[in-house]
C-alpha cells in the first residue's frame, strides 16, 4: 500500500499504455480524458500520488509520451450523493419544471462541490430549496450542464430529470445553447465588435489559471461593444465554445481584462474606484431548446447591485466630462 492509499478507502487500480493520440497531453488531463474523470479530480489524483508513469509519480504538469505505461488509483465510487444541502442566501428560482431548473446564482457560490472549496453551491442551495436534480454525471456535480466562476453573477440551468441532462448536454456540446454574457473591460475595443478565435488550455506555470496556448483548446467568444467610457467598454458576448475562464482569459489577452479581475491582469485601482471585489462579468441571457418539449425557451437576468453600482459610476463621470 502506498502513503497515499494509507488511511482512506481503497480505490481500484488501473493500468493501461497511453494510447498515441494523447502523446504531448498533459498527465491529468491524460488522466481526465482516459478514465472520465473532471479535471480537478484528475489533478487532485496526481497530487494525492495516486498516479504513476512507467512506475514513477510525476507532477500533473508532465506531458506523457505515446505507449508510456500510465497506472492509476481511482477513487472508490461514492454510495450516496456527496451534494451538502445548505441554504444559499441570494440564490434564485427563475424556472423550474419537472426537467430543468434554471437560476440565478449570486457572487461567492460555486455551481458545485470541488477539492478545496468549502462554500456554497448551487446544488446545495436547490437541494435546501427542496429541488430534486438529475442523477446523471460525476457525483459532485450530478445534473450539472454547465457552470459559472464563482465570482461570476448569472444564469444557470441544471437537469432535473435524466432525459433533460442528455439532451442539454448534447445541446451544449453541439453549440446548439444561445449563451450571453455582459462584461465590463477595461478601455475601448479595437474593433467595437468582432470575434476571438484563440485556443485555451491551463496556464503553463500557474496553477488555478488559463490562457490562450499553442496547441489548446478551440475557444471562440463573438463581441459586441454597448457603451464605452473613457477607462472602460460594456460588451455583450456570445460564447461558440464554453472553456473554463474564456471570456476572463480571452479579454485579458486582447489587454481589455474584466474590470476587477486581478488574476487576470485587472487594474485594482480602477476596480477600487468602482467599488468591485471581483470581476464584472454577468451571465445576462440564457437560451435553449426545452428538452423535453422542444420549444424555445429564453430567461434574462438583471444586473446585481455591485455590478449596477459600478456601471452607474461610470456613466455618472462620462456625464460629468460631457457637461463640464
Amino acid at each position: 500500500m502506498t502513503g497515499a492509499e494509507a488511511g482512506r478507502p481503497a480505490g481500484e487500480r488501473r493500468s493501461l499504455p497511453v494510447p498515441d493520440g494523447l502523446d504531448g497531453m498533459r498527465l491529468d488531463q491524460a488522466i481526465s480524458r482516459l478514465f472520465g474523470l473532471s479535471r480537478t479530480a484528475a489533478a487532485g489524483l496526481v497530487e494525492a500520488g495516486d498516479a504513476f508513469v512507467d512506475g514513477v509519480p510525476r507532477p500533473k504538469s508532465d506531458k506523457v509520451t505515446g505507449g508510456s505505461w500510465l497506472e492509476v488509483i481511482l477513487p472508490p465510487p461514492p454510495t450516496a450523493s456527496t451534494v451538502e444541502i445548505a441554504a444559499v442566501e441570494g440564490l434564485v428560482i427563475v424556472y423550474a419544471d419537472h426537467d430543468i431548473v434554471v437560476v440565478d446564482k449570486p457572487v461567492g457560490v460555486a455551481a458545485h462541490a470541488s477539492p478545496g472549496w468549502t462554500g456554497p453551491t448551487v446544488l446545495g442551495g436547490l437541494a435546501a430549496m427542496g429541488q430534486t436534480i438529475a442523477t446523471s454525471g460525476a457525483a459532485e456535480r450530478q445534473g450539472v450542464v454547465h457552470r459559472l466562476d464563482v465570482g461570476t453573477t448569472g444564469l444557470m440551468v441544471v437537469a432535473k430529470s435524466e432525459r433533460a441532462y442528455a439532451v442539454l448536454k448534447r445541446a451544449f456540446k453541439s453549440r446548439e445553447i444561445d449563451k450571453r454574457y455582459h462584461a465590463l473591460v477595461q478601455g475601448i475595443l479595437d474593433p467595437l465588435r468582432g470575434t476571438i478565435d484563440a485556443p485555451i488550455d491551463r496556464h503553463p506555470t500557474h496553477d488555478y489559471r488559463w490562457a490562450v496556448v499553442s496547441g489548446g483548446r478551440p475557444s471562440i467568444t463573438h463581441y459586441e461593444t454597448l457603451e464605452a467610457f473613457p477607462a472602460a467598454s460594456l460588451v455583450d458576448v456570445r460564447l461558440e465554445t464554453g472553456r473554463t475562464h474564456q471570456i476572463r482569459v480571452h479579454f485579458a489577452a486582447l489587454r481589455h481584462p474584466c474590470v476587477g479581475d486581478l488574476t487576470y491582469g485587472a487594474d485594482p485601482t480602477l476596480a477600487a474606484r468602482l467599488g468591485l471585489n471581483r470581476q464584472w462579468l454577468h451571465a445576462r441571457e440564457l437560451g435553449f431548446a426545452h428538452p423535453a418539449t422542444g420549444e424555445p425557451v429564453v430567461f434574462v437576468s438583471a444586473y446585481p447591485a455591485d455590478l449596477a453600482a459600478a456601471l452607474d459610476v461610470l456613466r455618472q463621470a462620462a456625464d460629468g466630462v460631457r457637461t463640464g
